[in-house]
Parts: C-alpha cells; sequence; structure tokens
C-alpha cells in the first residue's frame, strides 16, 4: 500500500479507480455522488485523461460503452434516478460483454426522492435493472478504504469476465470521511490485453462488438455464453465477511452501512452473553450464498438489517437453510437506524426466538 490519506469515501473511490487505470469519466451531476464528480473533473486532466460532463445521463452510458469497447478502463456514476435513466445502456453493455464500472451513490427513493442516504437500489442493481436476461457484478463497501480498494477489485473483475460491474454504496458512506491507505497505482496500460478490444485493424482482421443485431439462433447462443458466464461468477467470486459464526443462535445479515451499524449492536450484545454472528455481502450479486451453507445447525433465526422495505431479505430467504425464520428490520426513504435500534430489534428477535 502506497500513502496514508484522509479522504471521504466518493473521493476514495475516485482516487482507488484512477489508481486501477481509469483514465475516463462520463456522467451527469447529481447528488449525493457530488464529491465523486467534482473530484474526477479536477484528477483526470492531471492525469492526460478525460473527463467529460455528458448532457444527461443517457449520454454517458452511451459514452462508456464506446470507450470500454476501445478496451479502456472507463466508469460513470450517478444516483437511483439517474441510475434508472442508465438502463437501457447497461443492457447494451452486458449483450456486447464490455467491462466497465458504474456507481451508485444511492438516495432516499422512490421517485426523485431526497439526498438522504438509503439501500434501496438493491433489487434494481442485482436483479439487472433493465430489459433482458443478463447480470452485471455488484459490490458493497462498507467503509472509505474499501471505496478505494473495491473500486480495483471491480475494474479486476469486470475484465476478467467481460461485463459490466457496479459498486452500490450509500450517501452516508460517499460523504463520510476516514483515513485510506491507498494503494500504489498502475499505468493506464498495465491492465490485461484486450484482443477483442475495437483499436484499428491494422495488420489483422477487424474487430466486432454487437450489442445488436443477431439472428434468432445467434440471439439463443449468446443468451446460452451468458448463462454460462454468469454460472461461473456466481461459482467462484462470491464475497463476504462473517463474524461469530461458531456458536451463533441468531446471525444479523447486513451490507454497506447497515453492517457497520450491525457490527456495533452485535458486538454489543456479545459483550452482554448473547450468542449472535453476523453475515456481511461484500458481493451483492453474485449473492454469498456459501455463507449459510456451512452454518450449523444451532441458528434459530436470521435478521436482515437494511435501509429499505425488505430487498436483501429476498436473496436471504433463498440462500437459507431449512425453516429457519428471517426477519426483516428497515424502512426506505432516508431512514437510517441507530446502534440502539439495532441492538433493541436484535435483542428482540433473539428472546422470541427460542419459542418459535
Amino acid at each position: 500500500m502506497g500513502e496514508r490519506v484522509l479522504l471521504s469515501g466518493n473521493e476514495a473511490l475516485g482516487e482507488g479507480a484512477i489508481r486501477a487505470g481509469c483514465r475516463f469519466f462520463y456522467g451527469y451531476p447529481i447528488t449525493p455522488q457530488g464529491e465523486l464528480f467534482e473530484y474526477m473533473a479536477y484528477r483526470l486532466p492531471e492525469l492526460g485523461g478525460t473527463f467529460l460532463q455528458s448532457e444527461s445521463e443517457i449520454a454517458a452510458i452511451s459514452m462508456v460503452y464506446g470507450t470500454a469497447a476501445a478496451g479502456k478502463r472507463v466508469m460513470t456514476a450517478s444516483s437511483g434516478p439517474g441510475i434508472s435513466l442508465m438502463q437501457e445502456g447497461v443492457s447494451h453493455l452486458a449483450a456486447a460483454q464490455l467491462p466497465c464500472l458504474i456507481v451508485n451513490v444511492m438516495r432516499a427513493g422512490p421517485g426523485l426522492g431526497r439526498v438522504r442516504p438509503s439501500q434501496a437500489d438493491y433489487l434494481q442493481a442485482t436483479r439487472g435493472g433493465g430489459h433482458g436476461d443478463y447480470r452485471i457484478i455488484v459490490l458493497a463497501p462498507a467503509s472509505a478504504q474499501e471505496m478505494a480498494d473495491l473500486a480495483f477489485e471491480a475494474f479486476t473483475l469486470a475484465d476478467k469476465y467481460r461485463n459490466p460491474a457496479m459498486i452500490l454504496c450509500d450517501g452516508m458512506l460517499g460523504q463520510m470521511m476516514e483515513p485510506v491507505a491507498l494503494a500504489d497505482p498502475i499505468e493506464p496500460n498495465q491492465p490485461p490485453p484486450k484482443p477483442w478490444a475495437v483499436t484499428g485493424a491494422k495488420g489483422r482482421e477487424r474487430n466486432l462488438v454487437l450489442a445488436a443485431p443477431y439472428t434468432d439462433d445467434e440471439l439463443i447462443a449468446l443468451n446460452v455464453e451468458l448463462k454460462s458466464k454468469y454460472a461461473s461468477i456466481e461459482a467462484q467470486e462470491a464475497r463476504w465477511e462473517s463474524q461469530f459464526l461458531d456458536d451463533a443462535e441468531l446471525v444479523v445479515v447486513a451490507f454497506g452501512s447497515s453492517a457497520r451499524i450491525s457490527e456495533d449492536a452485535v458486538l454489543k450484545a456479545r459483550k452482554e452473553g448473547l450468542e449472535v454472528g453476523l453475515i456481511r455481502p461484500i458481493t451483492l450479486w453474485p449473492f454469498p450464498k456459501q455463507a449459510f451453507d456451512t452454518l450449523q445447525e444451532k441458528i434459530q433465526a436470521y435478521l436482515v438489517v437494511e435501509m429499505n422495505a425488505g430487498q436483501m431479505l429476498e436473496d436471504v430467504l433463498l440462500a437459507k437453510r431449512g425453516d429457519v425464520p428471517a426477519y426483516h428490520f428497515g424502512l426506505g426513504g432516508g431512514w437510517v437506524p441507530s446502534t440502539q435500534d439495532v441492538y433493541r430489534k436484535l435483542v428482540e428477535v433473539y428472546e422470541r426466538k427460542s419459542i418459535l
């Protein structure tokens, strides 16, 4: 690791992307990702890169498509309403199998909503969001340090699988300031070579990058290829962090900011003798089902904590084993739980579990 500096989460993400070799950013301003937008606006020109404020989010994702097709590491960032506008372009990127990084610093919704932090774009991110059968890799940092680290990871995975990747965070993570140990930078020409890229056909056959058109048989063949690729990602790239699972009777499941808050509540409960564990998904897609596969039979309940009306709960219900109940604690609209809120709910579920 290189120097240690004090950065907001948005700035850490931007610097992490730059150190991962990203030299192209296209986007349209929206809070609460404004600091990331501004950071890239002054940092990229310093490095000979390209920052462009597009006329809309639709234009931004189209510019990402063109730069990704040329084999460059490229990113865009927005918040929920802007990500919604990008969805057709994201589907095209997935169809063309073009690696890129999309950042969603979530705000409260639905609709235009407000700039308070939220985790209500979970389903939009993990279920594709646009049309057709496709998936994007979704990473969920829980600190400014991870905002920087997962920018590296997102580009690595995007290139490895020729697939769009997303960092899904919220306004609280984006704007909080923490010390960050920055990785040593790589040069823009250091990422793996991309022989498929559209770089000019000099001395070789031309490359074509297609999202369409296809014949019926070709489109079916593409879907078969994508399905196989997504299965490989699910099998190999799930990431999570867990604590205190060896003796847990109750397991709290949370991601991002909610996980930071929930961890404090779990630690408080452990000090008081409650057998409580924690699972923090780092990849939201692929969802880390493996984290639930080896849990011991002592577990009697799950508590899913998230700043929405129950979106990750669906994945926990699919991943958990047997008839162990899973409860949800969360609201949308900009509600942020305190450690004490989570602790009280945790104790309530813990005390009820023995009579379920």
